[in-house]
């Protein structure tokens, strides 16, 4: 795949045995709320002010109708928001790894707080949502082989938007976070594939952006299963070769 259809911040060029090779580029990234730090998040650059968007809705800060001015300093890595916040985070900071994100003590039950659980939604054959991966678009996966992948469809199975990432729930909160930008939360018809396996961030980020129905491609944990069911989220794990696990409310799928 030729690198010019992906963004360049995405990958480092590098020489391995004396071959060019490009591998996924993870850098800090700063997200500050109104001139205050609010958290760290290790992430492959390109559509940072999606993930903060995203990242920010997925904690429950921002209003139902929020209003977001973001402002980048690539230079320094930093993300500006500005915006009306739900409450106050007070001293509460975070620090998220690429690999997974930050769960609270009583994480089930703050999730529960946030979001009332999810109703209706469409009803999907059970063929399309085992196809969902093979739709997810990965320019930058196919250039590097480091990268997850999330992606919002409509109930056609037709991608919406599609992001990538280092970390799953990155790739997840900009994905939901264009989504948010864009006005369409939240997401009652559609469907969220991630690539990975199935964990509790997630499930949270899958609930409060209202989406009914996630597929990956790996296995669920015992904490994203039960969180699914209390939030009446559709869960469906192992969905490769034309096969699909469902573990929660399988009501949806035809």
């Amino acid at each position: 795949m030729s690198p010019d259809r992906v963004d360049a911040r995405m990958y480092v060029q590098v020489e391995r045995e004396g071959v060019d090779d490009r591998v996924a580029a993870e850098e800090p990234l700063e997200i500050r709320v109104n001139d205050e730090p609010l958290a760290v998040t290790m992430r492959t650059p390109g559509h940072d002010e999606e993930l903060a968007a995203g990242f920010l809705w997925g904690e429950g800060l921002l209003e139902e109708s929020p209003q977001v001015a973001l402002t980048e300093d690539l230079a320094a890595n930093t993300v500006e928001v500005t915006a009306r916040l739900r409450f106050d985070p007070g001293a509460r900071s975070f620090y998220m790894t690429s690999s997974c994100g930050i769960c609270g003590k009583g994480a089930l039950e703050e999730v529960a707080r946030r979001t009332p659980a999810i109703a209706g939604g469409p009803r999907v054959k059970r063929f399309l949502v085992a196809a969902l991966p093979d739709r997810l678009r990965q320019p930058a996966f196919e250039l590097t082989g480091g990268l997850h992948a999330a992606g919002i469809f409509n109930s056609e199975g037709e991608p919406l938007v599609v992001r990538e990432d280092v970390g799953r729930h990155n790739a997840l909160d900009k994905a939901i976070g264009r989504a948010l930008l864009d006005g369409e939360l939240p997401l009652s018809e559609c469907l969220i594939c991630v690539s990975g396996r199935l964990a509790f961030e997630l499930v949270q980020k899958t609930a409060l952006a209202g989406a009914p129905i996630l597929v990956g491609v790996g296995a669920p944990t015992s904490l994203a299963i039960s969180l699914a069911e209390d939030r009446g989220i559709t869960l469906c794990g192992f969905a490769r070769g034309g096969a699909v696990n469902v573990y929660t409310h399988d009501g949806r799928i035809d």
